[in-house]
């Protein structure tokens, strides 16, 4: 059980990543200030820096991960390209990214608490990842 609830969490957590990667490559050509470039480009890195030990736990389990839920993510696309469409300004980036960040906490908890059995190593590396979303959603909030 604690190497299923393992596996299990280590995908959900590289869905994450992936998609909190995407979501800021999808704003960061309507960033107008450079202190938000700088915040967003920071927490791209910190995202790169987790899914490397993420890989590196994956591969110990023989596990390729799992990739966002394409219905997930077209949606989001959409929303960012009609939000955009409509306002291309710094507080609509943070509030698309606030929104994003919310939705990421919500469900890497969800899955910490379904997953009670993984190992510690991948529930530290989950909840590193919900500290940097909260992080980022308290950052830029002098945008929205």
């Amino acid at each position: 059980m604690v190497e299923q609830d393992t596996i299990k969490l280590l995908r959900e957590c590289d869905a994450g990543i992936r998609m909190g990667v995407s979501s800021i490559e999808d704003v960061m050509g309507a960033v107008k200030s450079h202190n938000l470039k700088n915040l967003l480009s920071d927490c791209r890195a910190q995202h790169d820096k987790l899914d490397g030990e993420l890989q590196s736990l994956l591969g110990k389990y023989g596990d390729e991960g799992k990739a966002p839920n394409p219905i997930a993510k077209g949606m989001s696309k959409m929303k960012t390209g009609m939000k955009l469409g409509l306002e291309e300004s710094d507080a609509t980036v943070a509030d698309l990214i606030t929104d994003g960040c919310n939705m990421g906490v919500k469900s890497l908890n969800r899955y910490l608490n379904q997953y009670k059995a993984a190992d510690e190593v991948s529930k530290d590396l989950a909840k590193r990842l919900i500290n940097l979303e909260e992080k980022l959603a308290v950052d830029i909030r002098s945008y929205l």
